[in-house]
């Protein structure tokens, strides 16, 4: 048995999706062998909105806002927490060679989205588990110490450095 997904069909109401339009699309995939999913298939109004392809679309007071969805959220954060407690020992510039792809192809999946709120979350996270990372890597040294010699700082704002730590060269 196959299954298709990754669709959407609008419709004026949702009796109508119900009753005329859903029975029709079931006949033409059984045509070509395929079945929709019962637990995939969602009749939903707009204002109540549903997770697709891993955003969330949701009328908000008559305007369509595009987010990305909380459980892809709790995904890739989820993945990002696992690379650095794999990393956990791992020099610095092997950490960020593994992130920075992570990082990066999620973001450029949802930039095209409403997402500056869970960009800034997700940037707080990683600066938390980072900071965490680095405390527990240096665990004798004073936070203060953490601070300037782990992370650069900008006038925007305080970074993971690209260049890992060297004790011979102080």
């Amino acid at each position: 048995m196959r299954y298709a997904d990754d669709f959407i069909i609008t419709a004026i109401s949702k009796e109508l999706l119900e009753n005329d339009v859903l029975p029709v699309v079931t006949a033409f995939m059984g045509e070509r062998g395929l079945t929709l999913s019962t637990s995939k298939t969602l009749v939903t109004h707009i204002t109540e909105g549903f997770d697709f392809l891993g955003q969330n679309l949701r009328k908000y007071n008559g305007k369509l806002l595009i987010k990305p969805s909380r459980k892809n959220l709790q995904t890739h954060l989820r993945k990002i927490k696992d690379i650095v407690n794999v990393n956990r020992t791992s020099r610095q510039d092997i950490l960020i060679k593994q992130l920075n792809p992570v990082l990066l192809g999620w973001a450029n999946y949802h930039r095209h989205v409403v997402a500056k709120e869970t960009f800034g979350y997700v940037d707080y996270r990683v600066w938390k588990l980072l900071w965490r990372w680095s405390c527990r890597r240096h665990g004798n040294r004073q936070k203060r110490w953490v601070k300037r010699n782990i992370f650069t700082q900008s006038k925007a704002r305080t970074g993971f450095s690209k260049v890992p730590y060297c004790p011979a060269s102080q």
